[in-house]
């Protein structure tokens, strides 16, 4: 058994104390809170990054009481393939559809009619559940004539909002009991409606143009596309409008379900373009537009955990903190230039990117009484996880063909599986263009050339251009421990490793492949009682 711990600040020695005073037996199934953040990079948090140009105080402190992975990855470069990851255990490629973010009506959704969602699974063990914010997995949209659209800005408007309503393929239908969404990415891609438990609150009527909005410092404001949006939508608070309806049904749950768990999934605007921080939080910070979003994410985090100690559950309650991928280009781009801040976290990359600074991003998990504070793990671990791991804290039997890219991480949150013995042998992940990376060990395989995503010939990245140290070969080949920042590609110096790596890939993408083990065996409570006195 190996605990590492960071004793840091008097909270972690108090979150220490009591969880030595209360490792009580875990005899009800714990409430699961999601906070799932947008294009927050590695570097984004304080607690992550000994130069952030701006504290994160809550999150830091959220990490100081729980475990903090450092290792941690999302499934794919950009969001829709990475939210399906958080809701399936699986990695895109297991639909057949290539990764893509969806824009206006476009969909159907990634999760399928006949695959287990998270939130389905939660259901069949109790759970009632709750989503808010952005979606943005697909959604199946119909016109007049009773034709699915496909997407594109301007077929907003030709939504029958009767016929599509309620959407077969939205939270509803999906395990979620309430929900409270956008389809796309909140203030970025139209169509800017809301849907309220399944169906659209207002329809799009208005014309969005992106200059009645405010532009901090003349250039925040940027990728806010101009489109359809209903006449009452909310660019600027969005998150402050999100975090409201996730307290309302925490509340509202606790009051007339105080006996059931329930699983509520904050998923949230921040940090995406445009960086538009509500009011109230702009200019907390000397880091500029950004930092005050950020911030902003900090505060309303925090908010959220103090209900919990409000309504006295903190301890009955699993928090987790993801992002889904990387930071945004420009905004990598304008924080190094104007605040010395790297929120790739000083890897190479950004989002859209198979480089480490396009995938790897903050992974926070608190349960206190339970999950002992303040460690830090550099056992690798992809979102993705998450499913495998609730499954087994709440005692859920997988099936075989259900989230095959999720591997069980709670002998890691428990402290009782060291770093040495690592969970995963292998990760797999996706970039912008669909192309494969593959993890094995420290090694770190690209089935491609360049970045998998951005161009660097170019451009404003063009200063973030490297040669490649191997200009013939079609691939890229790393080892991390040595190279964290993938800068000297060893794909003809260590061909071994090469054809191993190539050959894992093959085996394992596809609709018919996996990377989780099978015949998984979840702990349940009293697993998990187990584990803590082993």
């Amino acid at each position: 058994m190996k605990f590492r711990f960071i004793f840091s600040q008097s909270t972690t020695i108090l979150a220490v104390l009591a969880f030595a005073s209360s490792a009580a037996a875990v005899e009800v199934l714990p409430n699961i809170l999601i906070v799932y953040a947008d294009d927050l990079g590695y570097g984004d948090l304080s607690c992550y990054n000994s130069h952030c140009a701006y504290e994160t105080p809550r999150l830091d402190r959220l990490a100081e009481e729980g475990i903090r992975f450092t290792d941690a990855h999302s499934p794919c470069t950009i969001c829709s393939p990475s939210r399906y990851g958080l809701f399936s255990g699986n990695l895109v490629c297991r639909t057949g559809r290539r990764p893509t973010a969806f824009e206006g009506p476009g969909g159907p959704s990634y999760l399928s009619e006949d695959s287990l969602s998270l939130g389905q699974m939660l259901q069949q063990m109790g759970y009632r559940t709750g989503v808010f914010g952005k979606w943005h997995l697909g959604l199946t949209w119909y016109d007049q004539q009773g034709a699915v659209l496909k997407g594109g800005f301007e077929n907003s408007l030709l939504i029958d909002y009767d016929r599509s309503c309620p959407l077969i393929d939205g939270p509803q239908a999906r395990g979620f009991d309430e929900s409270f969404v956008t389809p796309n990415c909140p203030t970025t891609d139209p169509l800017y409606v809301y849907i309220e438990n399944g169906s659209v609150v207002t329809p799009a009527s208005q014309r969005h143009r992106s200059d009645n909005l405010p532009n901090p410092g003349g250039k925040w404001r940027w990728d806010n596309d101009e489109g359809w949006m209903a006449p009452d939508y909310r660019f600027t608070d969005a998150d402050l409008l999100f975090t409201d309806r996730t307290e309302k049904f925490i509340r509202s749950h606790r009051k007339k379900y105080p006996d059931r768990p329930f699983m509520a999934v904050l998923s949230t605007q921040i940090s995406h373009a445009p960086v538009l921080p509500a009011e109230e939080f702009s200019g907390l910070t000397n880091a500029g537009p950004r930092g005050d979003f950020i911030r902003e994410l900090d505060i309303l985090t925090g908010r959220i955990l103090d209900l919990l100690d409000e309504l006295q559950i903190a301890n009955d309650t699993l928090v987790i903190f993801n992002s889904d991928n990387g930071p945004e280009t420009l905004h990598t781009d304008w924080m190094r230039t104007d605040h010395d801040h790297d929120a790739a976290g000083g890897f190479r990359g950004m989002k859209r990117d198979g480089w480490e600074g396009g995938h790897r991003v903050p992974l926070i998990i608190r349960w206190p009484g339970t999950i002992p504070p303040g460690q830090v793990t550099s056992q690798l671990a992809n979102t993705t996880d998450l499913f495998a791991t609730i499954a087994s804290i709440t005692g859920y039997e997988l099936p075989e063909d259900v989230a095959v890219d999720s591997f069980d991480l709670l002998p890691v949150l428990l402290g009782v599986q060291p770093d040495e013995k690592p969970v995963r042998p292998l990760m797999l992940t996706q970039s912008f263009r669909g192309e494969f990376q593959l993890r094995l060990g420290s090694w770190k395989y690209l089935a491609h050339t360049g970045s998998g995503g951005n161009r660097y010939d170019n451009g404003p990245l063009q200063k973030y251009q490297r040669d490649d140290t191997a200009p013939d070969a079609p691939a890229q080949l790393y080892d991390l421990n040595k190279d964290p920042q993938e800068s000297s590609n060893l794909y003809f110096m260590e061909e071994r490793i090469r054809m191993q790596c190539a050959q894992i890939l093959e085996s394992s993408i596809g609709t018919t492949g996996r990377t989780a083990p099978r015949s998984r065996v979840p702990a349940g409570p009293a697993g998990i009682q187990r584990l803590l006195h082993k």
